[in-house]
């Protein structure tokens, strides 16, 4: 049973983050592969839910190869989220897609050997050129086509409508539901930078670590909304331009929290310049913060777990 299914026998229809990866794939001719799908009889691109452990690169050559057949090397290209891309299948399961968009070639004559997949997910395989689309099934699916129409310079498809979000604290609430089961994490930290190119770090009040400022995403949000909602809770601070860095998520950013819940992180890392202001820390979370040099960072067991190691690795 994968991940999300696993979820759905928990918690029912309730919106739950889908954490996904689509294969854009396109032959010779700049057309774009799609598949019919079973569940709506529209067509979509191929691709599917992230099981732990997974890269978006490792689902999106899964998810291709157990859909179409079909294989071939893909490269993530961007990754995508926010409340456009709420969609509610037609069973009535409600998620907000966060997707890694990642693309491929193969040449056309290639799809005479698709075998779409035993358990019928997949009615039919095309070759769809970009300003001759069959209707679409998902707004994740119509983002990810618009952003190949830009390229070439055709209007955007429109979006569905989609409700407002749900509010409140998603991995909290989900939490009580589910207990310390391993859970995906989208979210977003930041790289906040002084005048003389010192970070900031700040001290959990729970573990006693070391972290840089960001935290868990909410339903609906996009990644930069995370940044800036989590820098002014933890820190009073607002930043002008947030500069995306690195985006992790695998097997090597699963992290166990003190009271035993488990997550996989699936995180963008933002850059930003501090311009100044009073720090305000959130005594409920935080007990101190400090500037350090790339050169006089705190060693890796002082650090919150994995993704904040990588991150102040890359950044030293």
């Amino acid at each position: 049973m994968s991940y999300l299914m696993q979820l759905r026998s928990l918690v029912g229809q309730r919106p739950l983050f889908s954490v996904a990866a689509g294969a854009t794939v396109q032959d010779e001719h700049g057309r774009v592969l799609l598949q019919r799908r079973s569940d709506d009889g529209l067509w979509g691109l191929p691709g599917g839910g992230m099981e732990p452990g997974e890269t978006f690169e490792d689902t999106a050559r899964r998810e291709l190869l157990e859909e179409t057949g079909l294989s071939t090397p893909l490269k993530l290209w961007q990754v995508v989220s926010g409340p456009q891309l709420y969609h509610r299948y037609p069973n009535g399961d409600q998620v907000y897609f966060v997707s890694g968009l990642c693309r491929g070639r193969l040449n056309a004559a290639e799809i005479a050997s698709a075998v779409p997949d035993a358990e019928g997910e997949t009615l039919e395989l095309r070759w769809f050129d970009l300003a001759d689309l069959p209707d679409i099934s998902a707004n994740v699916n119509k983002l990810n086509l618009n952003l190949l129409r830009a390229e070439v310079s055709l209007p955007p498809l429109p979006l569905a409508p989609w409700p407002a979000p749900p509010g409140g604290e998603h991995l909290r609430e989900l939490r009580a539901l589910v207990g310390s089961r391993p859970l995906f994490s989208p979210g977003s930290n930041v790289l906040l930078r002084d005048g003389s190119g010192r970070v900031l770090l700040l001290k959990s009040r729970d573990s006693g670590l070391w972290m840089l400022p960001g935290g868990g995403m909410e339903l609906g949000e996009t990644f930069e909304d995370t940044a800036r909602r989590e820098l002014l809770e933890e820190t009073g601070l607002e930043v002008g331009t947030l500069r995306p860095l690195t985006f992790s998520i695998g097997a090597d950013f699963q992290f166990t929290y003190a009271n035993g819940d488990r997550v996989y992180n699936a995180s963008q890392l933002y850059e930003a310049r501090y311009g100044g202001g009073e720090l305000k820390l959130q005594q409920s979370e935080i007990v101190e913060a400090r500037w350090f040099a790339p050169g006089e960072r705190p060693p890796d067991e002082e650090l919150s777990g994995p993704l904040i190691v990588s991150h102040l690795r890359k950044w030293a």
